[in-house]
C-alpha cells in the first residue's frame, strides 16, 4: 500500500507551482493547493497503485479549480481591489435612468414615424412581435418583400441616428 500523505509532501512544491499558474494569486493557490490535499488524503482509496500519482493529484487541482471558476461565474461574483472593500463582492448595477431610456425611445419613435409607410408598417409589426410571415399575410405581401422592406427601415434609421449623433 503507498503512503499517500508521504507522496503528498514529495509533490507538494509542484503542486503549488500548479495552483499558482492556474489561480495567478497566491492566497486562491494556497487555498487551491489546500482543498486538493484535502481530497486526495479523502480519496486516497480511489488512487491505482502503480499510476502516476502527480497526473492523479494534478487533475484532482484542475478539476477543483474549473468547478470552482464556474461556481464563481454563475454567481457574477465580482471581486472588489479598492482599499475600503466597500463594494467587495456586490452584485448591484447602476441605477438606470428612466427619464434618458424614455427620451430615447421618443426621439427614436419620431424617426420611425419619419419613414414612408412601406417601411414603418411592416418594421412597426416586426417590433410589436409578429413574424415575418404574419405580416406578409397581413399586408398582403411576398415574404421577400417584407423582410426586405424591415431591412431597410432598419438601415435608414442606423442612418438617421448616426445623422442626429453628429
Amino acid at each position: 500500500m503507498i503512503d499517500i500523505s508521504k507522496q503528498l509532501i514529495e509533490s507538494r512544491s509542484a503542486l503549488e507551482a500548479f495552483a499558482n499558474s492556474l489561480t495567478k494569486n497566491v492566497d486562491d493557490a494556497a487555498d487551491l493547493f489546500q482543498e486538493t490535499s484535502y481530497k486526495i488524503i479523502n480519496n486516497s482509496d480511489k488512487y491505482n497503485v502503480g499510476t502516476n500519482f502527480k497526473a492523479w493529484s494534478y487533475t484532482i487541482m484542475r478539476n477543483i479549480f474549473i468547478n470552482n471558476y464556474r461556481k464563481k461565474k454563475r454567481r457574477n461574483l465580482l471581486v472588489d481591489s479598492t482599499d475600503n472593500n466597500y463594494y467587495l463582492n456586490t452584485n448591484q448595477t447602476g441605477i438606470s435612468n428612466a427619464g434618458e431610456s424614455k427620451m430615447a425611445f421618443e426621439e427614436m419613435m419620431k424617426l420611425v414615424n419619419s419613414l414612408s409607410d412601406d417601411f414603418k408598417v411592416p418594421f412597426m409589426m416586426r417590433y410589436e412581435g409578429y413574424k415575418y410571415d404574419e405580416i406578409a399575410d397581413e399586408l398582403g405581401l411576398p415574404l421577400g418583400t417584407i423582410k426586405s422592406r424591415i431591412h431597410f427601415a432598419r438601415k435608414k434609421l442606423k442612418e438617421m441616428i448616426e445623422v442626429n449623433i453628429k
